[in-house]
């Protein structure tokens, strides 16, 4: 019953923002984002008086499995909405992109990490999480913002999108590189690197072979199937077995379900089914999952860092913003960019989302923050600090993108 109210209440209230957005002329990703914001401070202002439950559902299970399946449906949703000709006709501009916009923002981090935490066992770890924070880019969040404005299938917007998922597959390879750090095995290297290497190589390679060759096989008995939606249910099917895969060899779920809907184009069934498939993933993408997804992100924000470390959340904001902007900006006008698109990218590789979630919360929960010897207010507000980065760099996205477009056009 409480699950289905909190639902009631999220629904009801990232549709009206939403569309207040979309009055505005803004995407509805703004509002959903606001929406989870306000509904944050009033459970924070009116924990007993006001929707207790909203306070709750950082550890609720049930509602983190739907914001699960909020990404998942996103990043399914983006797979179908890209041609994977044109995603590998920009893999290798994407791949630059991605490269070096991680090389500035890494140094950024650990330069901010050197200046503004104190001296332990635990420094070097913690360096390397600021780094890593701020070497995320959202896949969910930049693939919501440009469908949003229409430029998915764009140049630009497919560099993006496409260095978004390297950035994720190399974000993957540094939270490795991390994970051992915390677990206090200071001499660390790159060797322990390659077993995930591997995987990242044989996951490609699978999902490679069965989506050239087994998805477009079983499309054609799809005419045959008799039961209603068993186009729609074979497609999760295909989405869910690779997102499995992805766990299973150490991956984040999101990037199976973006290569299974890569590879359902209209050579795998029919284009009636096709379009018919795609206009439901959208529908249960857009009416439902992804506002609840975005909202979960604006009700993590907790503005304690603000004032008890201002300098450092400023700090942090800017590395993470400018420290994106600059150097993907940089390499796609390198690639042969215009400008404009360049800045794009730039500010589309900014926003970040629930992955620098989940890195911030593996950090506290290993204690990479506490039981310090030598007491630090920015160690103890790193947390807050990484989701106000997080939230404010995803909320000022798609205002950025919408202007530069704008003036594109």
């Amino acid at each position: 019953m409480e699950l289905f109210f909190v639902l009631l209440i999220l629904l009801v209230t990232t549709r009206i923002f939403g569309e207040i957005a979309e009055q505005l002329g803004q995407p509805s990703l703004v509002g959903e984002l606001i929406a989870g914001i306000t509904l944050g401070a009033l459970a924070a202002q009116f924990q007993t008086e006001l929707f207790p439950q909203l306070d709750e559902l950082g550890s609720s299970p049930v509602f983190n499995t739907i914001t699960d399946l909020g990404m998942f449906f996103i990043m399914l949703l983006a797979g179908i909405e890209l041609q994977p000709s044109r995603l590998i006709e920009y893999s290798k501009d994407a791949l630059a992109v991605a490269v070096s916009g991680m090389i500035l923002p890494m140094a950024l981090g650990i330069g901010l990490g050197w200046l503004f935490l104190p001296s332990s066992d635990a420094f070097f770890a913690q360096c390397v999480f600021l780094g890593t924070a701020l070497t995320i880019t959202a896949v969910p969040a930049t693939v919501r913002i440009l469908m949003d404005l229409g430029k998915l299938n764009s140049r630009s917007g497919q560099i993006i999108v496409s260095a978004a998922v390297f950035d994720d597959v190399l974000s993957l390879l540094l939270l490795a590189w991390l994970t051992a750090l915390i677990s206090a095995d200071p001499q660390a290297n790159s060797f322990e690197l390659l077993p995930l290497i591997a995987k990242v190589v044989a996951f490609f390679v699978i999902t490679f072979i069965v989506g050239v060759f087994v998805f477009p096989f079983g499309g054609r008995f799809m005419g045959a199937i008799k039961q209603r939606e068993f186009k729609f249910s074979a497609l999760l099917i295909g989405a869910m077995a690779f997102s499995v895969l992805a766990e299973l060899l150490d991956l984040h779920f999101i990037i199976g379900a973006f290569m299974a809907g890569l590879f359902f184009d209209r050579r795998t069934i029919s284009e009636s089914a096709y379009i018919e498939v795609r206009y439901k993933t959208s529908a249960m993408t857009y009416g439902f999952l992804a506002p609840i997804f975005f909202a979960s992100v604006g009700l993590h924000l907790d503005l304690s860092a603000v004032f008890t470390v201002p300098l450092f959340v400023v700090s942090l904001l800017l590395a993470a913003f400018f420290g994106k902007f600059i150097a993907a900006g940089a390499a796609a006008h390198w690639m042969g960019l215009s400008w404009q698109d360049s800045a794009a990218v730039g500010v589309g590789m900014s926003a970040r989302g629930a992955v620098e979630l989940v890195i911030a919360d593996i950090a506290l929960k290993a204690g990479l923050f506490s039981n310090l010897i030598v007491s630090s207010p920015v160690a103890e507000n790193i947390y807050s600090a990484v989701v106000i980065m997080a939230v404010i760099t995803t909320l000022m996205t798609p205002i950025l993108l919408k202007y530069i477009y704008s003036r594109n056009t």
